[in-house]
C-alpha cells in the first residue's frame, strides 16, 4: 500500500493536466489530493489510487512557487515529507520545502525511456500523435458538449442548450409544447455542462411516474449514470458507512453523514422530498451545481401560501447556481403560476406578483408591434411612436422610414425584430417553443373499430379485442405495429397467448423488465430481419422509448388522462417520423372504451392532432368525466362531447391568443441554430472516428468485426494489453458512428467524439507511457542513408479551473520537432507524414547500446528541440491570449449593451466575465510545455 502523508506532492496517473497534487488528508479508506493549479479536488479510494509520488533527484532543476528555479544537490527526507536542497542561478543554496514547489509543474520524461531501451511500436507513437491532435481539435470545436447526444439535429433543442449552457450558471425555464422536446433540451444543457467541467454534481427532481422515463433517457441518450435515490438507497448508504467506519465513534443522527454526497449524479421523485423534511435537509445542504425540476407546474404557490414542495425547490435554488424547470407553457400556467416559476429562477428580479402584471401591460404595446412586424402587416402611427419610445438610441427612426421601401423592408423588419429581442423581459430566462412554429411532424390518420360481444380476459382467444388484434396483425402483411396498453399483465397475456396460440411472434416491454432486458426486446423489434411483428408495451414500460421506425399505432386500451395519451401517440410522433402515423383504436359498443373514443375524438380531437387545452378540459371536468364512464350507459354522453368540445375550443383560443410570437422566436433564432447544425454535420462527415478507433483497437488487442453499414462489433481478444478495456464488456459490443442508425436502433452504442468509450480510450492512450518513445527506420529522398533523426513531440498545457473552458483558446496542443543529428533543425522540411517506415528491421540491443553512448548527444538535441518548442510555445500562448481578449470582451461589450435594455441581465454575469477574463489571462501566462514522446529514426 502506497504510505501517504499530508503535505507530499503527487501527480494524477489519469489527469495530469491538474497540475501538482498535494496530500490534504490520508485515511484508512481515503485520500483526498488538492490540485491548486487547476483548483479542483479529488478524493480516491487508498487502494487503487492512480496517483505518483513526486520526487527529485540530484541534478534536476526544480521550480519553487516564486518561479525560482534550483538545481537540486541534495535530498533529505523526515517524517515522509521531501526537503531539496539546491543552487539558484546566483549560486545560492536554498532549501526547498516539497509543499513549496510550483503547483503547475508537468512531468514526463521519455528519452529515458528510449536511452534505456523500453521502446513502443511506431505505430503506438504515431497513435500518440494523433490522440493529441484529435484532442486539441475537439477542446477547440464550438460544438464541444453537443455532438455526443443519441439525438436528432433538431434546431430549436441545439438552440436551447446552446445558448443556455454558456451562461456561468443557467437558470431557465424550458416550456416548449408537449411532444417537442423539453427533456431531450435539458440532457443537452446537462451533457454540454459536464462534457466542458463547467458542472459536476446535478440533482434531477420528477414525479414518480416519470422516474424511470428520465434515468432511460439520460443514460441511452447522453450517456449519464444517474443514481436513483430513495429512502431505501439512503438507508443502504448510512450502513455502509458503518461497515466503513467499524472501527471509528459510532454515527448518530447528530453525525450522520450525507448520502447524497455519495454520487455525483441523483434522481430523486418529489413524492420521496415531500415526505421526508430530514431527506430535504440534505439534499439542501449537499451542494449541487445543477439543480432540475420536471412538471415544475405542479409546485403550487400564491402570495398568500406556497406549498412545501415549492418552498423545497425555492431554497435549493437559492443555493444552487443553475437550476432548470420543464414546465407547461405559460398560457397553460396562467399568470400567478407562470410567475411564481419564474420568481423561482430569479427572485430578485420576479419580486411581486403586482409589478410583474403592470410590466406586462407595459409591454403589450410593443408585443403588438412585433406581431404587425412578423406579419407583414403596416406599423400604425401608435406602434411606430411606442416603439421610438423603447427602442430609442437604436436607429429606430432610420428603420422604421425604410419599411415604406420595398427594397428595404424585409430587412428593416428583421432589424427591428432583433433589436425587440433582446429587450425582451423574459426572453433570456424561458424558452417556449410551439408546434405553430415547429415544423417536421407527422401527419396522422385514426380508425375506430366498434366490437360486439363480450370481453374474456380468461380466454383471449375467445375475446372480441384479441380476434380484432390477430385479423389487424395479418391484414398489415408484414408491416410492424406498436401496442401499448394500461398494464403489464395485459402486455404479457398478450404476447404469450399471440406465441403459444396463434404463432405470432412479438417482443414484450413492461416495466417489470431490467433496461437491458428492454434493449433486447427493442432490438428483436427493430431488426428488419426478425419475425416479430408487434412491439407489445405497457404504460410505464414504453416512457422514455420511441420508435419512429414504426407508424402504425395500436391502443388496445384508453387511459382517462389525455396527457397520458398523447403520451402514448407521441411515441411515433416525432420530428423525424417519415410516414403518416396510422392509429388503431379497437372498443367494445357502449364499453368504457367506447366513451372515451368518443369524447377524445369527437369532444378533443386529440388522435387527429396534439391538443394543448386537452388535459385543461380534462381536469376541469374530472367528476363529469368519472361519472359517465363508470355508469352502465351512454346517457349524457353527447352533451358531456359536446360541453367538452366548447370548453376545449374556447381554452385553445385563449391559449393562442396569449401565445407570445416575440418569444417564439426568441426561442430559435433560426441563423444560430442552422448554424449549429452545420458544424456539427461538417464533424460527423468528416468520418474520422472509426478509422482512429480501429488503431486504438489494434494497438490495445481489442477484436474489431464488421457487422453492416457503419455498425461494428468489438469485443476484447485474449491479448488484451490492459485488465479492462474501459467501457467494453466480456462478451462486447455493437456500435455505429452513424446518427440515423443510432435513432433507429436503440440496443446499439452511438460513437461519437464525446461517447463515454471514446473519451476513455482517448485518456488510456495519454496517461500512459504508451507509445511515448519509439525507434524507425525509414527512407526518404531528402535525407542520406545512415543518418539518424530526433522527432520530439512536446504537449503545450494550461491547467486551469474548467470554468474557464481555457480550451477554447489554449487547448492541449501538440508541437513537433525534428532534429538531426548535426543539431538542425528540419521540422519545416519534412512533414510528418512523410516519414514512412521502410520496413527494415533493426537490431534493438545495437542501437539501444548506441543510444546509451550517445546520451549527452541525444540530450542535446532534446535540449534544443525543447528550445525550438519554447519559442513556438511564445507565439501559440500570444496568439490564444489575443483570441480569449477578442471573444471574452466581445460578450461583455454585448452583455453590457443587454443589461441597459433587459433587466434580465444581471451586473453579478458581468462581473463573473470580467473576473473570467483576467483568470483565463493568467492561466494562460502560465501554461507549460512537457515533452511527451520522442521517436529516434534510422534513414537507410
Amino acid at each position: 500500500m502506497k504510505n501517504f502523508t499530508p503535505g507530499q506532492r503527487w501527480i494524477s496517473n489519469t489527469e495530469s493536466e491538474l497540475g501538482l497534487g498535494l496530500i490534504l488528508e490520508a485515511t484508512n479508506y481515503r485520500v483526498t489530493v488538492l490540485f491548486l493549479a487547476s483548483n479542483e479536488k479529488r478524493v480516491y479510494a487508498r487502494e487503487n489510487a492512480p496517483l505518483t509520488r513526486v520526487s527529485f533527484a540530484n541534478g534536476d532543476i526544480i521550480e519553487s512557487i516564486n518561479e525560482e528555479h534550483l538545481k537540486v544537490i541534495q535530498c533529505i527526507e523526515k517524517d515522509g515529507l521531501i526537503t531539496y536542497i539546491g543552487k539558484n542561478k546566483l549560486g545560492q543554496e536554498v532549501h526547498l520545502e516539497e509543499i513549496e514547489l510550483n503547483h503547475h509543474i508537468q512531468f514526463n520524461k521519455p528519452q529515458d525511456r528510449l536511452i534505456t531501451g523500453q521502446i513502443d511500436p511506431t505505430a503506438w507513437f504515431l497513435l500518440r500523435y494523433q490522440t493529441w491532435q484529435r484532442l486539441q481539435q475537439h477542446q477547440q470545436s464550438p460544438v464541444k458538449g453537443l455532438m455526443g447526444g443519441r439525438a436528432a439535429l433538431i434546431p430549436h433543442q441545439l438552440y436551447i442548450a446552446h445558448e443556455s449552457s454558456n451562461r456561468s450558471a443557467p437558470r431557465v425555464m424550458l416550456a416548449d409544447e408537449v411532444g417537442l422536446g423539453k427533456t431531450i433540451e435539458a440532457g443537452l444543457i446537462l451533457h454540454y455542462r459536464l462534457i466542458n467541467g463547467l458542472s459536476h454534481r446535478v440533482l434531477i427532481i420528477v414525479p414518480e411516474s416519470l422516474l424511470h422515463q428520465w434515468l432511460v433517457e439520460m443514460l441511452r441518450r447522453f450517456n449519464l449514470r444517474f443514481s436513483v435515490f430513495d429512502e431505501e438507497r439512503c438507508m443502504n448508504v448510512h450502513e455502509e458507512m458503518d461497515d466503513d467506519f467499524s472501527d471509528e465513534p459510532p454515527i448518530t443522527d447528530d453525525t450522520e453523514e450525507n448520502p447524497f454526497l455519495t454520487e455525483q449524479l441523483v434522481l430523486c421523485s418529489q413524492n420521496f422530498f415531500e415526505s421526508n423534511p430530514k431527506r430535504q435537509q440534505q439534499a439542501i445542504a449537499a451542494g449541487w451545481d445543477i439543480v432540475i425540476v420536471d412538471e415544475a407546474h405542479h409546485l403550487e404557490w400564491s402570495e398568500q401560501n406556497a406549498s412545501p414542495g415549492y418552498l423545497f425547490i425555492e431554497q435549493l435554488g437559492l443555493l444552487t447556481p443553475g437550476l432548470i424547470l420543464l414546465t407547461a407553457t405559460p398560457e397553460q400556467l396562467g399568470k400567478e403560476s407562470h410567475f411564481a416559476r419564474l420568481r423561482l429562477l430569479d427572485p430578485d428580479r420576479f419580486y411581486s406578483f403586482a409589478a410583474f402584471l403592470e410590466e406586462e401591460k407595459l409591454f403589450e404595446p410593443v408585443a403588438n408591434a412585433a406581431q404587425l412586424l412578423l406579419t407583414g402587416k403596416p406599423l400604425n402611427a401608435g406602434a411606430q411612436t411606442n416603439l421610438k419610445t423603447l427602442l430609442k438610441g437604436d436607429n429606430v427612426e432610420k428603420l422604421l422610414k425604410s419599411l415604406d421601401d420595398p427594397s428595404k423592408s424585409a430587412n428593416a423588419r428583421e432589424a427591428l425584430v432583433n433589436i425587440l429581442l433582446d429587450h425582451h423581459g423574459t426572453g433570456r430566462i424561458l424558452f417556449r417553443n410551439s408546434r405553430h412554429t415547429i415544423h417536421g411532424f407527422p401527419e396522422r390518420e385514426y380508425y375506430g373499430y366498434p366490437l360486439t360481444g363480450q370481453p374474456n380476459p380468461t380466454d383471449l382467444q375467445l375475446d372480441p379485442l384479441f380476434i380484432w388484434l390477430v385479423d389487424k396483425i395479418k391484414a398489415l402483411n408484414g408491416q410492424k405495429a406498436l401496442l401499448i396498453c394500461k398494464h403489464a399483465q395485459t402486455a404479457i397475456n398478450l404476447e404469450q397467448t399471440l406465441k403459444t396460440r396463434i404463432g405470432i411472434a412479438s417482443a414484450l416491454f413492461h416495466e417489470g423488465m431490467t433496461i437491458i432486458e428492454r434493449d433486447r426486446a427493442a432490438a428483436y423489434f427493430a431488426d428488419t430481419e426478425s419475425t416479430a411483428r408487434l412491439l407489445i408495451c405497457s404504460e410505464i414500460g414504453s416512457e422514455g422509448r420511441n420508435f419512429q421506425f414504426v407508424h402504425h399505432l395500436f391502443l388496445y386500451d384508453l387511459p382517462t388522462n389525455p396527457d397520458l395519451l398523447q403520451q402514448r401517440i407521441g411515441r411515433l410522433d416525432r420530428i423525424g417520423q417519415k410516414h403518416i402515423i396510422q392509429i388503431h383504436v379497437p372498443y367494445l359498443i357502449n364499453s368504457e372504451q367506447h366513451k372515451l373514443y368518443r369524447w377524445y375524438d369527437e369532444g378533443l380531437h386529440v388522435f387527429r392532432r396534439n391538443n394543448s387545452a386537452a388535459q385543461p378540459v380534462a381536469d376541469k371536468l374530472h367528476e363529469e368525466l368519472t361519472t359517465l364512464i363508470s355508469s352502465n350507459n351512454c346517457n349524457g354522453l353527447d352533451a358531456f362531447i359536446a360541453k367538452s368540445h366548447g370548453l376545449s375550443t374556447e381554452i385553445e383560443e385563449q391559449l393562442h391568443h396569449g401565445r407570445d410570437q416575440l418569444l417564439e422566436l426568441n426561442s430559435c433564432r433560426k441563423a444560430a441554430a442552422d448554424e449549429l447544425i452545420d458544424k456539427l454535420n461538417a464533424y460527423e462527415n468528416e468520418q474520422s472516428l472509426w478509422p482512429y478507433m480501429e488503431d486504438i483497437f489494434e494497438c490495445y488487442g481489442v477484436d474489431t468485426e464488421f457487422h453492416s453499414t457503419d455498425c461494428h462489433i468489438i469485443r476484447p481478444s485474449d491479448h488484451l494489453r490492459v485488465s479492462h478495456f474501459p467501457g467494453l464488456h466480456e462478451d462486447g459490443i455493437t456500435v455505429t458512428v452513424n446518427r440515423q442508425i443510432a435513432l433507429a436502433r436503440e440496443e446499439l452504442q452511438f460513437l461519437t467524439w464525446e461517447h463515454p468509450l471514446v473519451t476513455a480510450s482517448m485518456d488510456l492512450v495519454l496517461s500512459s507511457e504508451t507509445g511515448n518513445a519509439a525507434i524507425s527506420v525509414i527512407r526518404h529522398p531528402q535525407i542520406k542513408g545512415g543518418q539518424f533523426l530526433l522527432e520530439c513531440l512536446f504537449i503545450i498545457e494550461c491547467s486551469a479551473p474548467s470554468e474557464l473552458q481555457i480550451g477554447r483558446f489554449l487547448p492541449h496542443t501538440p508541437v513537433r520537432v525534428l532534429i538531426d543529428q548535426n543539431q538542425k533543425i528540419i521540422t519545416d522540411h519534412i512533414a510528418h507524414q512523410d516519414l514512412i517506415e521502410s520496413g527494415i528491421s533493426f537490431d534493438k540491443e545495437q542501437i539501444v547500446s548506441f543510444l546509451n553512448n550517445q546520451r549527452q548527444l541525444i540530450s542535446k538535441l532534446v535540449g534544443l528541440a525543447e528550445q525550438n518548442a519554447k519559442s513556438i510555445m511564445q507565439q501559440v500562448s500570444a496568439d490564444a491570449t489575443q483570441l480569449m481578449l477578442a471573444f471574452l470582451t466581445s460578450e461583455i461589450k454585448r452583455l453590457v449593451r443587454l443589461k441597459k435594455v433587459n433587466p434580465t441581465i444581471k451586473e453579478q454575469e458581468i462581473e463573473h466575465l470580467k473576473d473570467m477574463t483576467i483568470l483565463a489571462h493568467e492561466n494562460i501566462q502560465a501554461a507549460q510545455l512537457k515533452l511527451d514522446a520522442v521517436r529516434f529514426i534510422i534513414t537507410s
